[in-house]
Parts: C-alpha cells; sequence; structure tokens
C-alpha cells in the first residue's frame, strides 16, 4: 500500500445574493475555518478491485459505503441515496480523469468533517474540492457536471480569505476582499435546525422567478454587496442586510426570517436556501442574551462570528 494522500477545504457560508448568485448578482462569501479532510490510501486489488468509503464528522461515523471498481457500482451502503450522491460525484470525476478508478488499484478513503453534516457548511462542495485537487482535474466542471450549484462554495473550500464570486458567461469571477467588520461582536450565527436541499430550492426559486424583473433584482443585490463591503457602521450593515431580506423575500414569495423572532431585539438575515441551515443574528445584545434568547425558541446552536470565519 503506498502511503496515504490527504488533502483539506475550507466550508462556506454566502452573506449575499442567495439564489440570485446563480443568475450573475456579485455576492459577498466568506471560508471558514472548520472545513473537510479526505486520505486516500490506494493499493493492490488483489483480483477483486473496490473502494471503501468512510465519512466522519467530528464525534462519529455518519456515512458508509463500497463500490466496485472500475464500474463504480454500489457494493453496500448504510444510506443509499448519499451513496448514489456520491457514486455520480466519482463517476463525473472518472469521466475527467480516467486514469483514476481504472480496475489497476483498490481505494481506502476516509473523509472527516469538522461540522455536522447537517449544518450545511458545505460537505459536498469540501468534497468534490478534495476530490478535484487529487484527481487533478477543474472543481468547477467537476461541480457543474455532477450535482450543479452556483459554485461560490468551491471558491470558499479554496480560499482562507473572504470574497467576491460572481458568475460572468457562466464562469466563475473570484476577488478576494478584506472583510472582518469593527462591529464583528455584534454578529452572531444561529442554527435553525432544518437542513435545506439546495437543488430543490434552486428549482423552487426558478419556477417562481418566471415572471420577476431579474435583471433589477440582480443589479440591486450586486449593488447592496458592494456597500456592505465598505460600510463602517453597525448600522448601516444591518439597514443593508434588511434590504437584502426584503428584496428576496418579495422574489420568493416568502415572509422575512424576522417575523418568526418578532420579539427579538436586532436584525436577522437569511443565509443560503431559506428554510433551514444558519442564519445572522445582528444585534447590540450580548453574546449571553442573545444565546439565552435563540434557546428559549428552541435553537441551541449559536456561534459567534468571529468564531467560524477566518
Amino acid at each position: 500500500m503506498n502511503h496515504p494522500l490527504q488533502f483539506r477545504s475550507n466550508g462556506k457560508l454566502l452573506l449575499t445574493g442567495e439564489y440570485l448568485v446563480l443568475r450573475g448578482a456579485k455576492a459577498l462569501a466568506v471560508p471558514l475555518n472548520k472545513g473537510q479532510s479526505i486520505e486516500i490510501a490506494e493499493s493492490d486489488n488483489d483480483g477483486h478491485p473496490h473502494l471503501l468509503w468512510f465519512a466522519f464528522g467530528p464525534e462519529k461515523l455518519w456515512f458508509k459505503t463500497s463500490f466496485e471498481l472500475p464500474s463504480l457500482d454500489i457494493i453496500g451502503t448504510d444510506d443509499r441515496k448519499r451513496s448514489a450522491k456520491l457514486q455520480l460525484i466519482l463517476l463525473t470525476l472518472k469521466q475527467l480523469n480516467p486514469s483514476i478508478f481504472d480496475g489497476k488499484y483498490s481505494y481506502n478513503i476516509k473523509t472527516r468533517l469538522d461540522f455536522k453534516p447537517e449544518w450545511g457548511f458545505g460537505s459536498s462542495s469540501t468534497l468534490i474540492a478534495n476530490l478535484s485537487r487529487w484527481a487533478r482535474v477543474d472543481p468547477y466542471t467537476l461541480l457543474n457536471l455532477s450535482i450543479g450549484g452556483s459554485g461560490y462554495d468551491i471558491a470558499c473550500a479554496l480560499s482562507d480569505k473572504p470574497l467576491f464570486y460572481q458568475l460572468k458567461s457562466m464562469r466563475p469571477n473570484v476577488q478576494s476582499v478584506e472583510f472582518m467588520p469593527s462591529f464583528h461582536e455584534k454578529l452572531f450565527l444561529v442554527y435553525r435546525g432544518n437542513k435545506q436541499d439546495s437543488g430543490n430550492e434552486i428549482l423552487r426559486f426558478n419556477q417562481l422567478s418566471k415572471d420577476i424583473d431579474m435583471e433589477t433584482a440582480v443589479q440591486k443585490v450586486s449593488e447592496i454587496t458592494d456597500q456592505i463591503a465598505l460600510t463602517h457602521t453597525f448600522s448601516g450593515f444591518c439597514d443593508l442586510m434588511d434590504t437584502h431580506e426584503s428584496l428576496v423575500a418579495d422574489l420568493l414569495q416568502h415572509p422575512p426570517l424576522k417575523t418568526n423572532f418578532p420579539d427579538f431585539q436586532g436584525h436577522i438575515k437569511s443565509l443560503g436556501a431559506w428554510g433551514g441551515d444558519f442564519f445572522l443574528a445582528m444585534s447590540n445584545l450580548s453574546h449571553p442574551e442573545v444565546a439565552d434568547y435563540f434557546a428559549s425558541k428552541g435553537l441551541q446552536t449559536l456561534f459567534k462570528y468571529k468564531e467560524l470565519i477566518f
């Protein structure tokens, strides 16, 4: 057995541009100090080439499966749906680099998440970034040909600085930006408790957006993104986030998330696919006060902004 190869990529959060980043809006995204690592061990195939896959979370094994090589047919799994998604990614990877999984060797692959898989911090994007590094293929191409998406999460996986992300002619334009607000102690990330299926949310958005002036909406969000990166005041930041939340709420025909917490002393902005994952809470209250408020609503997982962001 050869010495195992190891790679690591960062998780992600999208602060502005959810949904509209798919239509060319400029988005502000931040890589997280929590990510995913992968260890790939290659061995002689002993006449029955196979791939064993073990996915570990921060506390325990959360998924395992095995594939026959070179076909990548599923041999066994404890989660058929996850195995099928992984199979699609691996088949696409093999299509982009036919020299891997060709049956000459067997593989033992272990992945390790720094975060709970249901948090929506990028378990798929960090995996795609890691596999792309190993197979030496373009990660955006692997994403587009397998599970799809805007690609901002791939940009975060490969970066250790906040970034502007924009699709131009369907190709990613990535620009590093300095973004650690002086008021970051007033920013909190709260887990809502429902991981959303991004693919389903995108389909829903595409249906709703057929009769919308998308060009104007994209322009407005792009302007908000630029302004947020430049603002130095907490009140100005909150006003811009409120405007963004209202704009997307109108597009989705869905009330702003703050209506679920009308007595919260502060502002709230949805992040990523609405209805699940994390949201941003902005408040002059202390960290314990904010944590106590959301705990009283049944939301126990809360981070200070600086705890997660580089």
